[in-house]
């Protein structure tokens, strides 16, 4: 037995054909749209994982994604990614420190010195490392001295 194959409509074939012969398509749109159209055409899973170098997985997920959701199984979705360790008011907080006079007993501040005094501030109150003092004073552009 055989497994139901999709069926697209008469609009959604031609969209699909006149995206994959445009030229203009992301790898990976199109061959996901590749994918839907030799699926129309009844080809085994199977076959079409290998073809296109799709994971067999993946060929089932977009199938069902598209009868979910119908040709918007295409677009990329959003990606969560990391989360913001530091905001713009502590970014802003640390860069002033990295900018003010160095403490007494030092002609500039360090890395570690720093990390130090935004623990003792409670400016970071999850803790800092130098590293990301570091990172943080990079991606500002600031200078320390």
């Amino acid at each position: 037995m055989q497994k139901e194959h999709l069926k697209l409509t008469a609009d959604e074939h031609r969209s699909l054909t006149s995206m994959t012969s445009s030229g203009e398509l992301k790898a990976r749109l199109f061959k996901r749209a590749m994918t839907l159209l030799l699926l129309n055409e009844g080809k085994p899973m199977t076959e079409v994982s290998k073809t296109l170098k799709f994971s067999y997985p993946r060929v089932l997920a977009l199938r069902d994604n598209y009868l979910e959701n119908g040709l918007k199984c295409l677009e990329e979705q959003p990606r969560s990614g990391r989360p913001v360790v530091f905001d713009g008011a502590e970014r802003a907080r640390i860069t002033a420190l990295a900018c003010s006079d160095a403490p007494e007993g030092h002609a500039n501040w360090s890395l570690r010195l720093l990390a130090d005094r935004l623990v003792e501030l409670e400016i970071c109150p999850s803790g800092i490392s130098h590293t990301q003092v570091g990172t943080v004073l990079k991606k500002t552009d600031s200078s320390r001295t």
